[in-house]
């Protein structure tokens, strides 16, 4: 990408992986992604790799060691309202952490385990958001 990048690119790469299949650590598009597989290939689509952790367990109730610190990755924290490309740590439950990418319409683009891929949603899936997280523009 040529000029500066933007939530909106990173929103625009994320809503080119709708469809790809869901796969647990997955981290390329042509095998499959689980959600952070999905940031990783949307910051990829738009200039800025990132290595993102594998391996970790599907239920889980510590972040430490499932994502590196986000402003390493060229975010901020934010607040609302939303914009298209923020990024969004849901606690789905218990045990259970799950990332999401707002969309261009307000919607939320994730790696959806129980569809089995990459889904937009007009909502975020249940849970407390823990944090929100804003992509830094960049030249």
């Amino acid at each position: 990408m040529t000029g500066a990048v933007t939530g909106a690119d990173l929103a625009r790469a994320a809503s080119g992986l709708i469809g790809v299949r869901f796969l647990l650590h997955g981290r390329d598009p042509a095998t499959g992604l689980d959600c952070i597989g999905l940031l990783a290939a949307a910051l990829a689509a738009i200039g800025r790799p990132a290595v993102l952790p594998s391996g970790y367990a599907l239920r889980m109730r510590d972040l430490a060691g499932w994502l590196p610190p986000p402003r390493t990755l060229g975010f901020t924290c934010a607040e609302r309202p939303v914009e298209p490309g923020d990024a969004v740590l849901v606690r789905l439950g218990a045990a259970q952490l799950h990332l999401a990418i707002a969309a261009s319409d307000g919607g939320w683009i994730h790696a959806h385990a129980g569809l089995r891929r990459v889904v937009h949603q007009p909502a975020l899936p249940d849970g407390a958001i823990l944090h929100h997280w804003r992509l830094t523009p960049c030249d």
